[in-house]
């Protein structure tokens, strides 16, 4: 085999593939140079003047090396891992690294097991994380929970990269047994532990880096990821469908740093990744005045560093022939996408198939009997009351205090711009409901609910009508979890079947059934700049700034603990 590459690259044997008339990007030199590619046993052998047995005249398009998303949740797809490299592929991304958190919060090991093994079916890399913060907090309840002793004996398997996103930054800092014990057990062996610490600075920044944390992707400002960068960190530049921070963040590299950033999309699903994925990160970057090779390089080369991806993130001769063919490196067209020397997507098409994984273990996984509409009467001791604001493309929200009027025991949202948020428990049978406000989303006349509720993934229910919010709830533990909405009692919904998470779905019936439900929810008054469903998804992730609401209830980011809703 050796031997044969050998050859080829000397132009003694025909390479097996050769990309020709066209240029690429050399991430090594920051050019975009002339060179046809040769390939032979799925890596590039050589740049030049080459013959092959195969040739594909690639019209004097840009060639560049596969892009690599640097840290998603598969899930936030709601696709399963099938269909999700259906859609990324024909995009240009030939390699993820995958933290499958919010599966392993319902369903444990056994959903962590499911991405490994579903994504076997497909062309598309993946390397999986294990999780770090199952559950997130200790105040919320969620299906399962990985401890420091789970983590030391998982962590181990030859098919997990590292230790995912570690959100417990108060824990690093307050020296937690817990905590530390996960991030050893990852030293121990080597394996890369990710990073969350949105707005950590100073002191608990050195802190929290000193613990080996490698990576973060949660800088809303150029200035914090600046700091985090000149700490020693790689920064993710985040394009997700909720969190959209490229445009802003890539403000902050600059010739002597940019080899620190990296691209990743977090949490995008179905519909966006219909219009892009990391080439979509490209286009925006692009656009605010990032360099385009230097743009490539940071989707490639960086991130392949980063995670130890040997063979990774170049065109050059010995790496593996992930390539990427692009109409221009402005707009990011994927022409072409080639996974270890083979065509696995031209022209926005998958050209690969596959059977399907679907085991009983992250199945039926909604425990919950009859909700009444009892259950989301909020009772206030006065008229003053907590509340959160959610910032239009972002998921941190804004702790409010505000004048509320209550009328036969229940608070009065007609006249208001408030709505009802409730966290219900759908793991164990607990009973708990968490209630809250929320201002500012723009629903009127009736609810919304789900089953992805980041990061525990307990049934959150956002209205204005408490039959409305029962509805939607009673449709969603009827099928199994999803997407639903009620209107005066009118019930839609849309099945996520995969742990209340992700569907089996083909991609494109899903996203034709969900853009359906999400123009609904658009008309019943939620404002544009949100995304219906995952914007409310994040309202119950206890880890982001500053309001949030659990299954236990309100928590306050900043204080680290749950406080009541009564404001003074």
């Amino acid at each position: 085999m050796l031997a044969k590459r050998i050859a080829a690259a000397l132009g003694q044997e025909r390479a097996e593939l050769v990309l020709k008339n066209g240029s690429y990007v050399n991430v090594f030199t920051g050019e975009v140079e002339k060179g046809d590619i040769a390939i032979a046993d799925g890596k590039i052998v050589g740049i030049g003047t080459y013959s092959g047995e195969k040739e594909i005249d690639i019209g004097g398009r840009i060639a560049a090396p596969g892009l690599i998303d640097a840290h998603v949740h598969i899930e936030s797809s709601q696709l399963s891992p099938e269909e999700f490299a259906r859609l990324i592929l024909p995009h240009g991304t030939t390699e993820i690294i995958a933290d499958p958190h919010e599966i392993a919060n319902v369903c444990g090991m056994a959903g962590v097991r499911y991405i490994a093994e579903a994504a076997k079916n497909t062309p598309l890399e993946v390397k999986v994380m294990l999780p770090s913060c199952v559950p997130a907090t200790a105040f919320e309840t969620s299906g399962a929970h990985l401890s420091a002793a789970d983590t030391e004996k998982q962590i181990r398997e030859p098919y997990l990269w590292g230790l995912g996103e570690f959100m417990n930054a108060p824990g690093v800092l307050g020296r937690d047994g817990e905590a530390l014990g996960k991030i050893e057990a990852a030293h121990a062996c080597g394996k890369i532990v990710d990073g969350h610490a949105p707005a950590l600075t100073g002191m608990p920044l050195n802190a929290y880096i000193a613990a080996g944390i490698r990576t973060d992707h949660e800088c809303d400002t150029p200035e914090e990821a600046a700091e985090k960068v000149a700490k020693g960190m790689y920064v993710h530049l985040r394009e997700g469908s909720a969190t959209r921070n490229v445009a802003a963040v890539c403000r902050a590299v600059n010739d002597k740093n940019f080899r620190r950033f990296l691209f990743c999309t977090d949490d995008r699903h179905a519909a966006d990744l219909r219009a892009g994925h990391i080439n979509n990160a490209l286009r925006v970057a692009v656009a605010a005045g990032l360099d385009p090779v230097r743009a490539v390089t940071i989707a490639t080369l960086n991130a392949a560093e980063c995670y130890r991806l040997v063979g990774k993130g170049a065109i050059a001769p010995s790496f593996d022939a992930d390539i990427a063919v692009f109409d221009d490196l402005k707009d990011f067209r994927c022409a072409l996408t080639l996974k270890g020397g083979r065509v696995v997507a031209e022209d926005g098409r998958a050209l690969f198939g596959g059977e399907r994984y679907l085991p009983d273990a992250v199945k039926n996984t909604v425990h919950l009997g009859e909700i009444s509409p009892a259950r989301f009467v909020l009772r206030l001791k006065g008229e003053r009351a907590l509340a959160m604001r959610l910032t239009a493309g972002s998921v941190v929200t804004e702790k409010r205090v505000c004048r509320v009027e209550s009328r036969g025991g229940d608070v009065a949202l007609e006249g208001t711009d408030l709505l009802k948020l409730a966290v219900i428990e759908r793991h164990r049978g607990t009973g708990n409901v968490g209630l809250g406000l929320l201002e500012g989303y723009g629903l009127r006349g009736g609810a919304l609910a789900l089953t992805i509720a980041h990061d525990s993934h307990n049934l959150i229910v956002l209205g204005d009508r408490n039959e409305d919010m029962a509805a939607a709830a009673n449709e969603l533990v009827r099928i199994g979890g999803g997407l639903a909405l009620s209107q005066g009692g009118k019930v839609q919904s849309l099945p996520l079947d995969i742990a209340g998470l992700m569907s089996s779905l083909p991609a494109e019936e899903y996203i034709a059934r969900s853009e359906k439900l999400y123009e609904q929810a658009y008309a019943m008054g939620v404002k544009r700049g949100f995304d219906a469903f995952m914007s409310l998804s994040f309202l119950a992730l206890l880890v982001i700034p500053s309001l949030r609401l659990s299954d236990r209830g309100l928590f306050d980011v900043e204080k680290f603990a749950l406080v009541g809703i009564d404001a003074e």
